[in-house]
Formats: C-alpha cells, structure tokens, sequence
C-alpha cells in the first residue's frame, strides 16, 4: 500500500470551476461573510469554541468547525451530532486524527492513544453547515439549536 493522491478531474468538474472562478472574490466574500456571522452569534453559547482566526489573515472558508470545550465528551459530541441531525441540520464531526487512518495505522503501527491531545480535540469537533448562500436566518437558527442541544444535557 503507498500514500498517494488522485487529482484526476472529469470535464463537467472542470467546466464548473472554470465557470466559479470568473466570481470567485465574490464566493470568498460571501463565505467570509456566514463565518462572520456565525462566529457573531457563537459568542452567545457558552462551551462552544469558535474556529481561530488571526485578523491579519484572509480565509477563503472552506468548512466551519466548532469545538466543545474540554467538559464535553465524544459521547456529548455525539448526541449533539444526532439532534442536528434530527432536525435537518447537516453537520458531521469533522476529521479522525490523521495517525488513525488505516494507512497511518497499517504503515506506521500508530494506535489509539499515541496522540492523546489530537484524539481529544478530534472528539469535540463539529462541522456546521457552511456554503456561501446560507443566510444570517439559517446561521442564527443552527445556532440557537445548537444551543438548545449543548445546555439540555
């Protein structure tokens, strides 16, 4: 087994980032924008820890994560997961430690348990749902059920 990449594109793929790259600032722009609001109106939920981000630093947002902070389990993680989920909301943890994918751990002999502090931060992460069209409406309500999940308990 080796490490490897496939960049392959089909034409209709190609055809359509062609086609979003002549508005691309704007596509920035607008994903700048849902972070900011999201970030906003995180501010208001207590054990929820917002994505960093330096001001000096231009992000071309490509997922927002969340993450509970460190009184919250992978099982808490979960179940706020499930509820989302419940109700419409499209989210996902986001990313297993990289020392935990079977080539990591088939190659190298990495275990759970050799990255301590990844696998904790890995356990409380959420991705929300993030697209350039979403609307301050739709961020405020993710977040209001967001909220909603993490003080029931």
């Amino acid at each position: 087994m080796r490490l490897g990449y496939n960049y392959r594109m089909d034409e209709m793929s190609a055809a359509l980032g062609l086609a979003q790259l002549s508005r691309i600032e704007e596509i920035i722009a607008a994903r700048a924008q849902v972070a900011k609001w999201y970030t906003k109106v995180l501010q208001q939920i207590e054990g929820v820890e917002p994505p960093y981000m330096a001001e000096n630093v231009k992000m071309s947002w490509f997922v927002y994560v969340v993450r509970l902070n460190e009184a919250f389990t992978q099982k808490d993680r979960d179940r706020i997961l499930n509820g989302l989920k419940q109700r419409g909301i499209g989210c996902r943890n986001y990313f297993a430690p990289i020392h935990l994918q079977p080539f990591y751990k088939e190659t190298l002999g990495t275990k759970k348990g050799d990255f301590p502090i990844t696998e904790a931060v890995s356990s409380r992460t959420i991705a929300l749902p993030f697209y350039n069209r979403l609307t301050k409406e739709e961020v405020e309500t993710v977040v209001d059920i967001l909220g909603d999940l993490i003080h029931r308990g």
